[in-house]
């Protein structure tokens, strides 16, 4: 049972609502769909935020609130409840380390993309270094904050907040100077028409399904945070609903923005990765203010971006090291230092790292670098996201086993699991249709070679959390045998 957190140090259910809002999406989220299909997005995020991301944010309080006082443990605990087997418990946290890695790799080249900006103040970086050169940078940062882990973290701890709050800072500048543009005689680059929201239907389109699912993934953080509600019971589903109406108004009302701006037709081919500079570069030259404005967006998105490769490091070494893994892993992996820092494990990231940004290294230009570990993103982040719908129809199947819940998404059963096996069937889908490219034309080399390279990442990635568990029966059968 949910009860009253008597704790002086709670936390405000609004507080908690933007602390995971911030997780949730980011600033340049819809910027990606909106260059696969101009403003015929802006359906698919209206049909996707009522048919999915409110199911899935419904789901995700039923499960925080039935799994109470096991907030800890998250998803791989909902699991092992669900399932009564610690194995599969295991393999889901090894999923949530697993689509860690590709992101991590995403946020530290974003680093470089963004330092470039600060520096250059325009798109030319493909000028100026190799892709392969790129990628070596990338690992570069990610190795210095493997290496100064502890100090790195501890001085980002202090920023983060503050780097969170000055994006959202940047998010409302970004809608006030859409508003000033409009009102002092700025061209509408795509209007809302028929000709322009009709959908052109292509295997391409329904490859690039799983980026918004991507975007809006998320929701199922929110539950370790139960217990430090004064109010669990009453808060917790209020904080789940005012993050389910901030996300729908950022999307729809950022896409809107993107049409004010940029010509559907005619999207920069570097959109993914530049699209959100372009769009604070425009404004400030529209408001007379030069390139201060994408100045202050790029230094606040580094800051955002140093922090949250400090936190994903930290809870990704975590994992490897934590209590719960050490009967499913090889003893040297876990291997700690006099300070207690688990080197094995930082080593084994930072290889698994290098692994696919080696790979990545492979693709001729830095734009198809990045789109790539966006592709490579959406096949893991929703394959994950894809457990939490297999947990709640779990809780739902062998609801008797977990007694009365306090909070109940749709109280008849089979209309429950109706909704999760449409949202677990829908997730699935998506995250595997992603497999096939985003980018590069469909046949050609390129499209064949990005193509392998998902498969074999994915496989390595999620093969990998399969295989240690063997190595680990194997050397607890070679120390029998040597007793």
């Amino acid at each position: 049972m949910v009860e009253e957190n008597n704790k002086k140090n709670y936390m405000g259910w609004v507080t908690l609502t933007m602390f995971v809002y911030l997780t949730v999406i980011s600033f340049e989220d819809p910027f990606y769909p909106y260059q696969e299909y101009g403003l015929f997005v802006l359906v698919l995020w209206i049909f996707m935020l009522l048919f999915y991301q409110l199911p899935y944010t419904l789901i995700s309080t039923q499960l925080g609130m039935a799994y109470n006082g096991e907030e800890e443990g998250g998803l791989s605990s909902w699991i092992r409840r669900g399932t009564g087997s610690d194995l599969l418990g295991y393999a889901t946290g090894w999923m949530y380390w697993a689509q860690t890695i590709p992101y991590l790799i995403d946020c530290a080249s974003s680093v470089v993309v963004s330092v470039s900006w600060v520096i250059l103040g325009n798109r030319s970086l493909g000028q100026h270094m190799s892709s392969f050169t790129f990628s070596l940078i990338t690992f570069a940062i990610i190795l210095v904050f493997i290496i100064f882990e502890n100090v790195v973290k501890d001085a980002l701890d202090a920023t983060s907040l503050w780097g969170g709050i000055a994006m959202v800072v940047m998010v409302l500048v970004f809608f006030v100077m859409i508003i000033w543009s409009l009102t002092h005689g700025g061209h509408i680059a795509t209007k809302l028409t028929w000709s322009n929201i009709k959908p052109h239907l292509s295997l391409h389109y329904f490859s690039s399904a799983s980026m918004l699912i991507f975007a809006m993934s998320g929701a199922e953080l929110a539950a370790p945070y139960i217990s430090r509600l004064k109010h669990p019971k009453r808060d917790f589903p209020k904080t789940m609903w005012l993050l389910f109406i901030v996300t729908a108004m950022m999307v729809i009302l950022e896409t809107l923005g993107l049409a004010v701006l940029f010509d559907a037709k005619h999207i920069p081919n570097d959109f993914k990765m530049n699209g959100d500079y372009y769009a604070f570069q425009l404004l400030g030259q529209e408001a007379g203010m030069g390139n201060s404005l994408m100045l202050a967006y790029s230094i606040v998105c580094l800051v955002t971006l140093l922090a949250e490769i400090a936190a994903l490091i930290d809870a990704a070494s975590r994992f490897l090291a934590s209590d719960t893994t050490a009967q499913y892993m090889p003893s040297w992996l876990l291997k700690k230092t006099k300070t207690g820092r688990p080197l094995n494990s930082y080593i084994f990231t930072a290889g698994t790292t290098l692994i696919l940004i080696l790979l990545g290294g492979t693709l001729p230009e830095i734009n198809d670098f990045v789109n790539w570990l966006l592709n490579l993103n959406t096949i893991v982040s929703p394959y994950k996201t894809s457990v939490v719908f297999l947990a709640f129809l779990l809780l739902r199947y062998k609801r008797k086993s977990f007694g009365e819940n306090e909070y109940v998404f749709i109280r008849n059963r089979k209309g429950a699991l109706a909704v999760g096996w449409w949202c677990f069937l829908l997730t699935f889908t998506c995250a595997t249709m992603a497999f096939l490219p985003q980018n590069g034309q469909f046949g050609s080399d390129k499209w064949f070679k990005q193509l392998w390279m998902n498969i074999v990442v994915v496989l390595f990635l999620f093969g990998t959390g399969f295989i240690l568990p063997l190595l680990r029966k194997l050397e607890l059968k070679r120390k029998k045998n040597k007793e």
